[in-house]
């Protein structure tokens, strides 16, 4: 059995794993740290990483011990039923990470970007048992309450316009101007938020996931519009998804109300942001998959399935924490080490799926939305909002295809997942639709722009936990400063990560 390596250094369990000479680990690569541990935030793993899980797998099996950032140790989670296990054994394997070790022997730093990740929160994700039933049950109500119809209507309208901003031009990127922005759009929409707020979210939300220099002021924007949200509701509560949270039986307080519409909307609009930049990827460069569903071979919730099955959004799920000492698939874990749950990995574990090349069309027992008490309750609505959108797109523009060499194509990766950055293609140049109700004009979903500030933007404190908890009063601060379309530079992967949390990294 292996043990976990410490920070600093490794075990003996791990130093006898070390890799032998002419290794990478041993040509200074950053993909390896002591004892020859792969590092799961490596260069490696954001380029190759399904390579890098196979590799472990077979040097390792189903759980491999594996560094994180500040070389901090984890138990990473590669079988589909080891994954499964540790997801549904919430006696054993909890989302309280105020158990974490390396944390509580003080060997994690009070800057690491893991701690907007993981650092423990008064959120139904990270409260097991009695508290995250009640928080739970107010989501799962309320994403239950939806209307399903409305929320693809909503969809095609919002598509509609933004493939109306180039529909005449013959040419787009569909990650820039399609994927990136639709989700936020829609999303306001399910929480009953005046529709003018739609594209300010979106450049702020973009602006906070790409890490940028005023990921922290569009992180306070999102948060006092959501506060600024709530506090109309109180007075006139409606009949959406934020209103349902408020008047829930199990009575959350304004602020568990606020943190969690934050949670949900940032997390929601990523996923369906990758998976909508996924499926269009493989329908503009794989024949065969474009070819069966023209044909009808393959219904588009298959093909999702089956997406759903190979490049999941989040490809590691952070994380649980051993409760005790115990024993998974071998390994010897101990109290407070932390797992993470490799999903991508998972997904293709040869026990399960010996034959990759199968088809696994509309067989939703993967593991892109993980499993059990804590699995995404919101799996659906993303489904629902990536039907409608490929849906309108390629019955607008049915011959679109891709404009580049596909090896052209780049990404943005870190631990947690990797997203397409650019989908340039090409069609045949259409007519707009008619706009809705006889208006005119251009459509109301606006180019990016500055992030404006009409509602009080709230200064929280610089720790994670009070930037996502605080309740202090509001105060005015001038407003973001203008998010471009795509930042030209390159955005280091760690300030990234801190952005996606509206944190900026110290340096």
């Amino acid at each position: 059995m292996s043990s976990t390596p410490s920070v600093g250094g490794a075990s003996e369990g791990a130093q006898a794993l070390a890799p032998p000479p002419g290794c990478p680990a041993h040509a200074g690569s950053d993909s390896y740290g002591p004892g020859g541990l792969a590092r799961i935030y490596g260069i490696e793993h954001r380029t190759d990483p399904m390579g890098l899980y196979e590799r472990l797998r077979a040097e390792h099996g189903a759980v491999a011990p594996v560094l994180m950032e500040g070389d901090l140790p984890a138990w990473l989670v590669l079988g589909y039923r080891e994954n499964l296990e540790v997801a549904r054994s919430a006696s054993r394997f909890t989302r309280d990470s105020r158990l974490w070790k390396s944390q509580r022997d003080g060997e994690v730093a009070d800057d690491s970007p893991l701690l907007p990740l993981v650092g423990w929160q008064p959120l139904c994700v990270f409260v097991d048992g009695a508290e995250h039933e009640r928080l739970r049950s107010a989501v799962t109500d309320g994403v239950d309450g939806l209307d399903r119809r409305g929320m693809r209507r909503h969809v095609t309208r919002f598509a509609d316009q933004l493939i109306d901003a180039f529909c005449a031009t013959g040419e787009a990127d569909l990650m820039v101007e399609y994927a990136e922005k639709l989700p936020m759009l829609v999303l306001t929409q399910l929480y009953g938020m005046p529709e003018e707020y739609g594209p300010r979210l979106v450049d702020a939300t973009l602006d906070l996931t790409r890490g940028t220099g005023t990921a922290f002021e569009s992180n306070e924007f999102v948060v006092a519009s959501l506060r600024a949200h709530v506090a109309r509701l109180r007075e006139s509560p409606g009949v959406d998804f934020a209103s349902a949270l408020m008047q829930h039986r199990v009575g959350m307080t304004d602020e568990e109300v606020v943190q969690h519409l934050r949670l949900i909307l940032v997390s929601a609009h990523i996923n369906t942001t990758i998976l909508i930049g996924n499926t269009l990827r493989i329908m503009v460069t794989d024949h065969r998959f474009r070819a069966s569903l023209a044909g009808a071979r393959m219904t588009l919730p298959d093909a999702l399935e089956q997406i759903l099955w190979d490049e999941p959004s989040t490809i590691v799920c952070p994380a649980r924490w051993a409760t005790g000492d115990t024993e998974l698939a071998g390994k010897s874990i101990k109290a407070g080490d932390m797992l993470l749950l490799g999903l991508a990995a998972g997904n293709v574990d040869p026990e399960v799926r010996p034959d990759l090349d199968a088809p696994m069309h509309g067989n939703r027992s993967h593991l892109a939305f993980s499993g059990g008490p804590h699995e995404c309750p919101g799996q659906d609505v993303g489904r629902a909002i990536t039907e409608t959108a490929i849906d309108v797109l390629i019955g607008r523009l049915p011959d679109i295809m891709l404009a580049v060499e596909e090896k052209e194509l780049t990404w943005a990766a870190s631990w947690l997942s990797r997203q397409l950055t650019s989908l340039p293609v090409r069609f045949t140049p259409k007519a707009r639709v008619a706009p809705p109700s006889g208006k005119t004009g251009e459509p109301r979903v606006r180019q990016p722009a500055a992030v404006a500030a009409e509602a009080p933007v709230e200064r929280p404190a610089g720790a994670a936990a009070e930037v996502l908890a605080s309740a202090s009063d509001a105060v005015v601060v001038a407003p973001p400063a203008p998010v471009p379309a795509r930042a030209p530079e390159r955005v280091l992967l760690l300030d990234r990560v801190a952005g996606w949390f509206g944190l900026r990294r110290r340096r």
